[in-house]
């Protein structure tokens, strides 16, 4: 059997190593992309952090707990005190804690209180 010689057949017997330098240029190519998107990504991640907000709890239920919250480049802690408050205000709901530890809060009836009778 007589195979048919074609163009391709020549160009790899004359140069063994063409193969591997078409893949080099490949990786070469294949890297400055990963470079490009790897640049590209940290440049928005710092955009999208100046302009989100993030709150992390340290210390939940315990006397040292702290709250600290981001909102863009301002930062604020806000601490627990053991101090008591007091002064003149309205009282505006009900908190509970539930067995299972979430605290709902139930707002008073925006409902007017009626007048008293004769």
């Amino acid at each position: 059997m007589i195979r048919k010689k074609r163009k391709w057949d020549d160009a790899s017997d004359e140069d063994p190593g063409a193969g591997l330098l078409n893949l080099f240029d490949v990786w070469i190519a294949f890297a400055v992309a990963l470079l490009l998107a790897l640049v590209s990504y940290d440049t928005l991640a710092q955009k999208a952090s100046t302009s989100r907000t993030v709150t992390v709890i340290k210390n939940e239920g315990t006397p040292e707990m702290e709250i600290i919250t981001k909102e863009g480049q301002k930062m604020e802690r806000y601490r627990a005190s053991t101090e008591t408050l007091g002064g003149d205000g309205e009282r505006l709901g009900t908190a509970y804690r539930l067995k299972s530890g979430e605290v709902i809060y139930v707002p008073e009836s925006a409902m007017p209180k009626s007048a008293p009778g004769p």
